[in-house]
């Protein structure tokens, strides 16, 4: 088993969103959509740390009133929606490490734009990491109707196989080989691979599975209608 007690829980929140404005306090179903992951990491008591990483001022306000901590702004060139998610994990962690004089075991990033992760998911990806020696664990999605054999794209005008199997793959999904898709929800990785490998994703990484309506992840307006009906409960199944 791996030791870690310390984990840093870091929501990585920018006020500029081109699909949605002002997505990450948007109202969803009767409340931002960043109080989904504050809630859901405030009630995971293996959490020592929970912080919001922003630039933006009311994002800031709004995360504190619902009892998170922005303790920082955001550098202003780690707040460019061209900017990777790494270097924005690496200045929380090392700000917090700093001001706080401790050094964190792990690092778990929640991204606001999965409103569906609950404090569930985080106990579990947390268990997974202490009880196998890894660098990472990730959630994951089954993909089904969108499997990659299926996938073509095109050269001048004619129509082939992303991945070359040999033949056109017209067989039903139900015996294609599993394949999964990294949700969004959580990225839970070791401060020494975190470092080590400057990436978010070390090389040892487990895959810990959610189900589709658990991994909708909002990126623009008709996610918010499709997480807005499944959690009110209106998705008719």
């Amino acid at each position: 088993m791996q030791k870690i007690e310390k984990i840093l829980a870091v929501i990585p929140a920018r006020g500029g969103s081109k699909g949605v404005p002002r997505k990450n306090i948007r109202n969803l179903n009767g409340k931002p959509l960043i109080a989904y992951s504050i809630e859901a990491a405030q009630a995971c008591s293996d959490i020592t740390d929970l912080i919001v990483s922003t630039e933006d001022d009311e994002i800031a306000e709004v995360s504190e009133h619902l009892g998170a901590s922005a303790p920082f702004r955001r550098p202003a060139d780690l707040a460019d929606d061209r900017a990777p998610t790494w270097p924005v994990i690496r200045h929380a962690l090392e700000w917090m490490e700093t001001d706080r004089d401790v050094q964190y075991d792990a690092i778990l990033l929640l991204q606001p734009t999965c409103p569906l992760r609950t404090t569930q998911h985080i106990e579990r990806a947390i268990e997974m990491i202490r009880s196998e020696p890894c660098d990472s664990v990730v959630s994951i999605v089954e993909m089904s109707n969108t499997h990659p054999f299926r996938m073509k794209r095109m050269i001048g005008n004619r129509l082939i196989n992303y991945i070359d199997q040999g033949f056109e793959d017209m067989r039903p999904r139900q015996v294609l080989p599993k394949v999964y898709l990294r949700n969004g929800a959580i990225y839970l990785t070791t401060r020494e691979s975190l470092l080590r490998d400057e990436a978010l994703v070390g090389p040892h990484c487990l895959g810990m599975e959610m189900t589709d309506l658990e991994s909708a992840n909002i990126d623009g307006p008709l996610d918010f209608l499709m997480a807005e009906a499944i959690l009110s409960g209106n998705t008719g199944l």
